[in-house]
């Protein structure tokens, strides 16, 4: 169970993490810095169509990442509706559970070699191209070198800001998305394979809307958890709490004797 101080030391991660992170979107050139995780947003977009066709009795051929940061996971059968939804939805989810798995120093470290181990294995069985394997290979050894060999506080920062990310990244993703389902519904989307699935009966920008409106209310339920929590382990300091006193010393006649 977390502690209060564990859990006010998380926020104040989060809030840092936050703060680090929109500073570097306003600094110009600085989403250089940001570039390889940008990248690895992307990658877990493509794990989230990948173990959606798994786990709908279909199958995953490869995944393909590009430089500008978009991507492909190539499958065959499945549940084409669930597959073609989950990319957003795992990247939010994703960010979300860190969160909250965050709220103690204690997990980053399983955080880290639990997500390392995951990328690894999706590198070595879907990697496509030279792209996916240099950002599996890189931030899955990364990681679970983090989380074997870490200092806590480092890797309980490194994976916040990671989680902070990753949700922006997917909001930044998503509009978009937005505008593209808008105004070029031409080029190839997830919403646009959702339309595709749907006989063009429900456009591409109807899909996107939903999308953006489950991860909005994914964000904001995670924020009053983690509020809540925070709230909690805060109100259970009772400072009206009787302080335990030590027994008074006796003699060998068993009379108290005084502290005077």
């Amino acid at each position: 169970m977390s502690t209060p101080t564990q859990v006010k030391d998380s926020f104040k991660l989060l809030l840092i993490a936050s703060g680090i992170t929109l500073l570097l979107w306003f600094v110009p050139y600085a989403g250089v810095l940001t570039y390889p995780v940008r990248l690895f947003v992307t990658f877990i977009h493509e794990a989230g169509h990948a173990i959606a066709a798994l786990a709908t009795s279909g199958t995953v051929n490869s995944i393909a990442l590009d430089w500008n940061e978009s991507g492909l996971t190539y499958t065959r059968g499945g549940w084409r509706l669930f597959i073609s939804s989950a990319g957003y939805l795992s990247t939010i989810a994703y960010g979300a559970s860190l969160l909250l798995l965050l709220r103690s120093a204690r997990f980053a470290r399983l955080a880290a070699a639990g997500t390392g181990v995951f990328v690894l294995l999706i590198t070595v069985l879907f990697g496509g191209n030279l792209l996916v394997w240099l950002v599996g290979l890189l931030f899955g050894a990364g990681l679970v070198f983090l989380g074997v060999k870490g200092r806590i506080g480092v890797t309980h920062f490194l994976m916040s800001f990671l989680a902070v990310q990753c949700l922006l990244n997917a909001f930044y993703h998503l509009r978009a998305l937005l505008y593209l389902s808008a105004f070029d519904p031409s080029i190839p989307t997830d919403a646009g394979n959702m339309s595709e699935a749907t006989g063009g009966i429900i456009p591409p920008i109807v899909w996107a809307l939903g999308w953006s409106v489950l991860s909005v209310l994914a964000v904001g339920m995670t924020l009053v958890v983690y509020y809540r929590s925070l709230r909690r382990k805060n109100e259970s300091i009772d400072p009206y709490t009787p302080l335990a006193l030590p027994p008074l010393p006796r003699s060998s006649e068993g009379r108290v004797l005084s502290s005077k």
